[in-house]
Order: structure tokens, then sequence, then C-alpha cells
């Protein structure tokens, strides 16, 4: 093949494993664009209280896909090899650890009811914050055995199956949602602490429909799962948590600086809070087209990686990084020309809907610097190179971002005056040199792997 039709495969293979992977992300991160809307309709309280409360948990959740995302390289070079033993080990893994860490993020949810007072949060805000994250939290045990069995199924190319449990889920949250913020069926009207239990009641449905489709499918290694367990888990399971730890902990940090400015913000009031909260929200959902696609990219090199193409693996990277930025253009034109449309899906107050608008501005500028880090990241997960992107994640985010936006916001600068805008011009400085460290550390992984591996298409 030529050039052209070999990019053209690539990119074919690429966007039919991101596509069933991309519905996935979207009927779980729905969850949250339902939880905004509806606790919206309630009034910006309740909102506020959504928006503080998930601003703790989500990096905490995220800190756990991550985490268990360390199945998904493992399974997809097992795969590469024909391992199916090694598959079937690497997804027993990830339910143990998956549950042991989902048991210990519940409790230490319940541990950070101090974190509102020392962030001066208003008692207003902070009262159904601190009892839609208690509700949240009995859902983490079940998410973590759920993420680990999507990631196994998305490593041996099954991510039509994470799919059907994700839309699963989103059918139980908007019902559960409506019945319990509203006070339907003889219930009491819970308002957004009824959201933390219906997120925490789909993730268990979720859990159950993800462990149904994988028993009843006939992919080789993963149907004896709930049968027989491998004695040998333990012995690995430092390896397991050195690729799944730096993971987790990227993914953290790179959300946990999302939390911090929605923490730090909470102080001006519960409008800005609540436009905030929408422009954050939205930009979250779109984000799932980068990320599912720097999942799909993962898979891709880690199954290269394991049949030894470096040749390939440099293509793969090139294409998955071509259509990261053909994607972020899209997502940011649609941003700046919907935003008003956009703030009328959450929200009929004027004033929320005004400071909206202006945010989802510099949420639409950040899209190419965000598509392209986290594509990055991706590609470097399919290699097992974790560590040296976390640390240069952590230094672009918390070393250069947060302190700059947290300066401007605070302080103002020039034109700029204390708010929100600060804190998210902050956000795009870290996202882009976010982008410069990865894509770096991305050439010098592909180039090594180039001269220490046999060449082959």
């Amino acid at each position: 093949m030529n050039k052209k039709k070999l990019f053209r495969h690539e990119a074919t293979l690429l966007l039919k494993l991101t596509g069933p992977i991309l519905l996935a992300q979207l009927s779980q991160t729905s969850m949250g664009f339902v939880d905004t809307v509806m606790a919206g309709r309630v009034g910006p309280v309740d909102l506020a209280a959504v928006a503080v409360g998930s601003s703790i948990f989500f990096p905490i959740f995220l800190f756990l896909v991550g985490l268990l995302s360390a199945v998904t390289p493992l399974a997809a070079q097992a795969h590469g090899r024909r391992d199916s033993a090694d598959i079937f080990h690497s997804l027993q893994q990830g339910i143990v650890v998956g549950l042991l860490c989902g048991i210990l993020s519940m409790i230490l949810i319940w541990q950070l009811a101090p974190l509102f007072q020392i962030l001066q949060i208003s008692p207003e805000i902070a009262s159904p914050a601190k009892r839609y994250l208690f509700a949240v939290s009995w859902g983490m045990p079940f998410a973590g055995i759920f993420l680990a069995l999507r990631s196994g199924g998305e490593g041996v190319s099954m991510a039509r199956l994470s799919v059907l449990a994700g839309f699963s889920g989103l059918a139980v949250n908007i019902v559960a949602n409506y019945v319990l913020i509203f006070g339907k069926l003889g219930l009491p009207a819970m308002g957004g602490v009824g959201c933390g239990w219906a997120t925490a009641i789909s993730m268990f449905t979720m859990m159950l429909t993800m462990a149904f489709l994988l028993q009843k499918s006939r992919i080789e290694g993963v149907t004896d799962l709930f049968r027989r367990l491998d004695p040998t888990i333990w012995k690995s399971i430092g390896q397991f948590l050195a690729l799944g730890m730096p993971i987790g902990l990227s993914l953290f940090v790179e959300s946990s600086i999302f939390a911090i400015i929605s923490l730090l913000i909470a102080k001006f009031g519960a409008e800005i809070v609540s436009a905030h909260q929408i422009a954050l929200n939205f930009t979250s959902l779109l984000f799932m087209i980068p990320l599912s696609l720097s999942m799909a990219l993962s898979i891709r090199v880690g199954f290269s990686v394991g049949r030894k193409q470096p040749v390939r693996l440099k293509r793969i990277v090139q294409t998955g990084l071509f259509l990261a930025l053909c994607f972020a253009c899209v997502t940011c034109l649609f941003i700046i020309t919907c935003a008003d449309t956009i703030t009328l899906l959450y929200t009929k107050e004027i004033a929320v809907r005004k400071i909206a608008v202006h945010l989802l501005f510099f949420a639409a500028l950040f899209q190419l610097s965000d598509a392209i880090q986290v594509n990055c990241c991706g590609a470097l997960r399919g290699c097992k190179d974790t560590k040296i992107p976390m640390v240069l994640m952590i230094f672009a985010y918390w070393g250069i971002g947060l302190p700059v936006g947290y300066a401007i916001g605070t302080f103002g600068f020039g034109p700029i005056e204390p708010g929100a805008e600060g804190f998210w011009i902050g956000l795009i400085i870290g996202l882009t040199f976010s982008a410069i460290f990865q894509g770096r550390r991305l050439y010098k992984t592909v180039h090594r792997l180039q001269t220490i591996q046999p060449l082959h298409s």
C-alpha cells in the first residue's frame, strides 16, 4: 500500500474502535450532564451544591478510571500475543484492585467534610454538597469493578459491551434522578442530593450489566472470570500498580485542577459557581471525543507493540494525533458558534447564562492543546510509559497553570478583573505546556522503540 492508503487504513481502524468507546464514555458522562440539567431546574443553590460536590468526587473517580485503565494495555498486548491466560490474569487482577480501591475511595470521601470549612464554602452550598458526596460514595466499590471489566473488554477490542453497559446505567440514572430529585412515587424530594443516590444506583447497574455481558461473550480469556480465581494475581500486583498508579495520578492531577478551581471560585457566589459548572460540564462532555480517541490509540499502540511492529506504531501515532487535531477544530468552532444555545440547555437565569457564555469562549480556546496532550498520553500508555508523563503533567498543571490562574483569578491582571475568567486562562496555559511536554516525550519513545525492535510494517 502507498502512504495515503496506509493512513486511511489506520484512520478507519482507529475510528471504528473510537466509536464504541465514545458512546460508552458519553453514556457515563451524560450522567453528569443529566445531574447538572435536573439540579439546575430546582435552583441555583442545588446546582452549585452538585457542582461543588462533583468537583470533589470526580477527581477521585477519575483516579479509579486511570488506575484500572492499566488493564487495557495489558489486555491489548496479551491480545496481540494471542495469550488468553494473560488476558484472564489481567482482567481478574483489575477486578480485585478495583473492588479494594473502590472501598478505600468510599471511606476517603467520608473524611472530606472539613474541606468545605477550609475553603470557606458558604453553608447554603456546603450542607447539600456534603449529603451529595455521602450518597455518591456508596457507588465507588461497584464503579471499581465496572471500570476493570470495561477496560479489559476494550483491551480485547470489545468496546461495544461498554456501550450497552453505559447506556443501561444512563437510563437508570435518568429515572432515578427524576424520582429522587423531585420526590416521585411517594419519596421525599431530595433536590441536588438525589443526584448522588441516582449516580450510585447507576454504577451498580453498569457493573452488573458489564459482568453479565462478558460472562455471556465468547471472548477467549474472559468467560470464566467469576468461576475461578487465579492464585497468581497477587504475585504481580506490584507490577499492575506500577503501571496503573501513574495513569490514575495523571487523571487525578488533570481533573483535580478543575476541581480546585471550582472550589476556589465558590467564594464568588452561587451565580458564578453555576456558570462555571455549566461551562465545565459541557466541555467535559466534548472532552469525551479526544479522550475516547486516546483510549483507542492506546489499544492500537499496545497491540502494535505486542506484535513488534514499530513502523506501524509510528503510523498509528501520527494518524491518531492528526484525527485529534481535526476533532478539536470542530469542537472549538461548535462552542464559539453555539455558546448561547448551550447555556439555555442548563438554565433560564439570564445572569448565570451571561457569565457561562463568556467562560465557554475560554473553553473553546483550550480544545486544541487538550486534545493533543490527552492523545499523546494515550499513546504513551500503550507503550507502558506512564511515570514520566505523570511528572510532566503535574508540573504543567500545578507548577504552571494553577499558580498563573490563581494569581489572575484572585488579583486580576490588566483589564481582567478577579473572578472565574483568570482561572480559565490558567487552564489554557497549563494544558498548552502539557501538550508540549507530552508530545516531546512521545516522539522520543516512538523513536526508541523503532531502534530496538525489528522493523515490520
